[in-house]
């Protein structure tokens, strides 16, 4: 990948610190945080918002796989884990939070590269298939607004559904609306006719 990311990193070893200083400019990266612990981990993505994480998973206070299931809440952002050896039980709690990558020490510019390219873009695709998801419920959600407004139109001005639709059409193109927006409209006006009127008290 040619786009040169903004890192944050996280690992209570100095020479794990000094080697991703070193290594991940010559990848034509940028480190903008430094933690040595989980909770000044999940601080410093908060302040920096970067568009990558290469965090430890051994470390003082909350481990990475936790530090990093907290980024994710505040702002999702691909996290690559690092761990000094092979452990299922991590495997398995890094799948559950979003985790896209897992890396065992010792850790080579030839595994890294390829490694932030993989993780990068299958972030990327995560979030067109999360953005397509949210759209299409929206869009059926809208779609259900909108054949109800429609089906009071039918009932309420006597027309027929391609009438009524297009009735919804020339509303929304005059007031410069979205078609759902004016269907909501409609729908809420309905409701306020249909209010009961509060009962008087005899004097």
């Amino acid at each position: 990948m040619n786009r040169s990311l903004r890192i944050a990193i996280a690992d209570d070893e100095s020479d794990m610190q000094e080697y991703y200083r070193t290594i991940l400019p010559i990848l034509g990266h940028v480190v903008v945080a430094v933690a040595e612990t989980g909770q000044e981990l999940v601080a410093k993505c908060r302040e920096q918002h970067p568009d990558l994480v290469i965090a430890d998973i051994k470390m003082p206070g909350i481990d990475g796989i936790d530090a990093a299931a907290q980024i994710y809440r505040d702002s999702p952002i691909p996290v690559i884990l690092v761990s000094a050896y092979h452990n299922e039980d991590f495997i398995r709690r890094a799948e559950e939070n979003h985790i896209l990558c897992y890396l065992v020490k010792p850790i080579k510019q030839a595994d890294l590269e390829p490694a932030i390219a993989i993780v990068m873009r299958r972030f990327e695709q995560f979030q067109a298939l999360r953005k397509e998801s949210a759209d299409m419920k929206q869009a059926l959600e809208d779609r259900k607004i909108i054949e109800k407004a429609k089906g009071l139109l039918m009932k309420k001005a006597s027309l027929g559904e391609a009438e009524a639709f297009r009735r919804l059409q020339k509303l929304a193109s005059e007031q410069n609306r979205k078609l759902v927006e004016i269907a909501r409209m409609l729908l809420t006006a309905e409701e306020a006719f249909q209010q009961p009127e509060p009962r008087q008290r005899p004097v």
